[in-house]
């Protein structure tokens, strides 16, 4: 196994370690220690990629790898955020939300790439939405430690609203990246999801359904024209008698 796949394998391994310690109050300063291990992972995620291609080890593997480990990092740890209310509700739960849908959208396609022995590759909108994410998810955690450190000082609400207001910020951002990381994974994949020949034909059935719908269109106004003449003739008929 080469280095870039083993980053993505202690990336993996430090989730269990975040959570912990930001879940575990017995421990001083453990949401700290959980910062900590969050940013030494993001770290293994910027260099991975980038050793991956420089020394060309980029592998079907390592497709598969960087991706899991990012889910799982960003993922359990936004989860974290979201569901002790550092992020206010509703905001987290709309975050949480897009990441699952763009996440299973992504992971869709992915599948149908690997029915045809495709391995998909990270987007630029992914690393960018990675990239947002290991911004304000490490912010929002250090704001939650905050909260108890400084809880009674006299200048509390000034702080709490101008870290507040910066962390509100980036996790709009990262959600609006997100979502538009949903929707350029299929455009991107297009051919894959659906082969040229199958959009041909899907075309076609189109086409013939348009005429079709036309041809019935013609019918029911030649119908209509028919029973007005009719009713015309019955209604004439009527007066003469």
């Amino acid at each position: 196994m080469n280095l870039p796949n083993k980053l993505s394998i202690i990336r993996i391994c430090l989730v269990p370690f975040i959570m912990f310690f930001y879940l575990a109050p017995f421990i001083p300063y453990g949401k700290f220690i959980a910062i900590v291990l969050f940013i030494a992972a993001a770290v293994t995620d910027l260099f991975d990629g980038k050793i991956a291609r420089k020394n060309g080890l980029v592998t079907d593997l390592g497709k598969l790898l960087d991706p899991i480990a990012d889910k799982m990092l960003i993922t359990c740890s936004l989860f974290l955020i979201v569901f002790d209310l550092t992020i206010a509700f509703p905001w987290g739960l709309i975050a949480l939300t897009v990441l699952f849908t763009r996440d299973c959208i992504v992971n869709g396609v992915r599948q149908i790439a690997a029915t045809k022995g495709v391995a998909v590759a990270a987007e630029k909108s992914g690393k960018i939405k990675a990239i947002l994410a290991y911004i304000y998810i490490p912010f929002f955690m250090f704001i939650a430690e905050l909260k108890e450190l400084i809880a009674g000082v006299s200048a509390y609400d000034t702080v709490m609203t101008i870290f507040y207001v910066v962390g509100y910020i980036l996790l709009a951002a990262a959600t609006i990246v997100t979502a538009w990381s949903a929707i350029d994974y299929p455009i991107k994949n297009k051919d894959l999801i659906m082969p040229k020949h199958e959009q041909v034909e899907q075309a076609h059935e189109k086409a013939v359904e348009s005429e079709i719908e036309a041809e019935n269109e013609k019918s029911e106004e030649k119908q209509k024209e028919v029973t007005d003449c009719n009713t015309d003739e019955t209604a004439d008929q009527e007066a003469k008698e």
